[in-house]
């Protein structure tokens, strides 16, 4: 079969040229920083969360994941941060709505995002009363996390030509790499620490001191 069926005149696209930037020049735009500073700032809440808060549960509640309740409190964890799903359509609404311009109304989704894992520095004296409390107030913080990096990601496009979007991209993973290697290095110093000398933090001893702390950094760090 023809390409172009006969008769046909074939369609041709333009396609605007861009300037193309190299991978240093990058960094000499202050969006750059600004982009890699949120993804160093905030990656490590995201890995944090799922990476530790089996050990949590089992610290705090001796409770392990091979358990019928530490499974169910896993799988709550996870079904509440898909809600995450929702946090491209936000944008979305303010445009339609507004007429807001796309950038801004990301900007002030991510604003509100950013409101959301506060509910985390309840988690800690909440569980004195149930290890459901804490489960889902992480997942809310991490549901929010994805919202607000869905659309941290999708200001590379606003900001910078097609061509510089793949390595501005790649920049941002980096300092989000490096922030989270550093975020869980210091958790479990943290731990070791916390542990070894009972130390006490707002009414807590010992390694639920440690956790209330790391807590209250992944709360703020938005």
């Amino acid at each position: 079969q023809d390409k172009y069926e006969e008769g046909a005149a074939p369609v041709i696209e333009e396609v605007k040229e861009e300037k193309k930037m190299s991978f240093l020049q990058c960094f000499t735009y202050k969006q750059t920083w600004a982009f890699a500073a949120g993804k160093f700032m905030t990656d490590g809440v995201w890995w944090f969360f799922l990476f530790w808060t089996p050990s949590y549960l089992n610290t705090q509640f001796d409770i392990k994941t091979s358990d019928g309740l530490g499974m169910a409190l896993i799988f709550t964890l996870y079904a509440v941060t898909m809600l995450s799903i929702y946090g491209g359509k936000l944008p979305t609404i303010f445009i339609n709505k507004t007429g807001m311009n796309p950038y801004a109304a990301r900007m002030k989704a991510m604003l509100i995002f950013a409101f959301f894992p506060l509910v985390v520095l309840l988690a800690q004296p909440l569980g004195t009363f149930s290890p459901w409390f804490p489960v889902i107030l992480i997942g809310i913080g991490g549901a929010a996390h994805q919202s607000w990096s869905a659309n941290i990601f999708s200001t590379v496009g606003d900001m910078f030509p097609k061509t510089a979007i793949a390595s501005i991209t790649g920049i941002g993973g980096m300092a989000g790499g490096v922030g989270s290697m550093l975020m869980q290095f210091g958790a479990g110093l943290l731990f070791v620490h916390a542990d070894e000398t009972h130390m006490t933090f707002m009414g807590f001893e010992g390694k639920p001191a440690g956790y209330f702390i790391m807590f209250c950094i992944c709360a703020v760090a938005y």
